[in-house]
């Protein structure tokens, strides 16, 4: 039993410090209390930021307890994780107020029943001084400076504010606070992460487990999701919006998003890509029933049947021409322009590159905005302005 519930946990899992002791963890027969922390430095939370809260859902369904950590205090500061500059603090007001939006969106995808939501100015805003002063004598500046982010800003002499050292110490010190058994986070995230165990360990505390989970590409494949890389499946856009984004996705990320985002069992996940494989199951039905888990995560079914029923119309009955061509692309490069014109759509490079920024080409029923886009390898409905269509499979 222990060692399913293992294997479940540790499901697109990138690192675990350490499985020994998280195994020790479990055998110990009570819930475990699971930390993550939130900076509501936005307002806006899309898939991507959801890959966390789906592993902490698989806690819970586990038995175990989480905690939604509101960074009230820290989002005041502002995490340097990756940051080039010092990041421009938030005032108290505008963090409260992302934070709602957080609060709101978190709860569509956890059980709320063993769901605890705090705020780290709780105990950041009591703090004296002199309890202050011994929680950052707990690493010396020398390991500090050993952060890749604060490295490279030292080397190439860019600015480094005193409170932005002190970042990585107070998220530790969340963990003594809420006494953590297990912290999650991103990747990009781990300095962090392992700060907190140092931390407890100073505190006289078991120190947290570590798991840390990758960040999700977007639509495109390639960058990170990220409104600023317009590749982001918001959890607010419409339902038919979201259903028409996760369907432009590849084929082979379609199972990077099953594994990361779905409740699916991974028995079930295996099955259905044993499935595609043998051509028992179109991967375009495989990315459907996907597209449908996400609608109705965030909207409720009547919505998400509604979206797949809108799609299945306008894609595969009355809009689509019976004829509709099915072609097969092979290029080194799928650029967007070389596809349509290798799959007859458009009679050259040219042509297609035109029509693209006329905003005459759609994928999936979205729109191509990028006359450079370059396609993963998968399975696409192309449509060329009002009556050129075809069923491309891009290899």
């Amino acid at each position: 039993m222990i060692e399913q519930q293992l294997k479940e946990l540790k499901r697109g899992i990138v690192d675990i410090v350490s499985e020994e002791e998280f195994l020790a963890k479990l055998k110990k027969g009570r819930p475990l209390r699971v930390k993550v922390g939130f900076d509501p430095t936005a307002p806006d939370i899309h898939l991507g930021h959801t890959v966390v809260l789906q592993k902490m859902r698989q806690f819970q369904d586990a038995g175990h307890d989480v905690v939604c950590l509101i960074g009230d205090f820290t989002g005041m500061i502002g995490d340097p994780t990756g940051r080039s500059s010092t990041r421009p603090p938030l005032t108290r007001e505008q963090v409260l107020e992302n934070a709602r939006t957080y609060q709101e969106q978190v709860i569509k995808v956890l059980d709320p029943r063993r769901t605890t939501m705090a705020f780290n100015s709780q105990w950041m805003d009591n703090m004296v001084v002199s309890e202050f002063i011994k929680l950052t004598s707990v690493q010396t500046v020398a390991r500090i400076l050993e952060r890749d982010d604060f490295k490279k800003r030292f080397t190439n002499q860019h600015p480094i504010s005193i409170h932005e050292f002190l970042y990585p110490f107070i998220q530790g010190y969340d963990s003594v606070a809420l006494k953590a058994d297990i912290e999650l986070g991103g990747t990009d995230q781990i300095f962090n992460l392992l700060m907190g165990r140092e931390v407890q360990k100073a505190y006289g505390q078991e120190p947290q487990v570590v798991m840390t989970l990758p960040l999700l590409e977007g639509t495109d494949g390639i960058q990170k999701m990220s409104k600023s890389y317009n590749n982001y499946i918001g959890v607010d856009d419409e339902p038919s919006d979201m259903f028409g984004k996760v369907m432009s996705i590849s084929d082979d990320l379609m199972w990077r998003y099953y594994e990361l985002l779905s409740s699916r069992t991974i028995p079930e996940i295996d099955q259905m890509k044993q499935d595609v494989e043998t051509g028992f199951l179109h991967p375009m039905e495989a990315k459907m029933r996907f597209a449908h888990e996400m609608v109705k995560r965030f909207h409720g079914l009547e919505q998400a049947e509604a979206a797949r029923g809108g799609f299945e119309k306008v894609f595969q009955s009355r809009s689509l021409p019976d004829d509709m061509p099915d072609v097969v692309v092979s290029l080194e490069k799928p650029w967007i322009c070389a596809v349509l014109k290798e799959a007859g759509l458009t009679s050259g490079t040219s042509e297609a590159k035109r029509l693209v920024d006329q905003g005459a080409v759609r994928i999936n029923d979205e729109k191509v905005a990028d006359h450079e886009q370059v396609l993963e390898k998968g399975t696409y409905i192309i449509k060329v302005g009002k009556r050129r269509f075809a069923r491309v499979e891009v290899r």
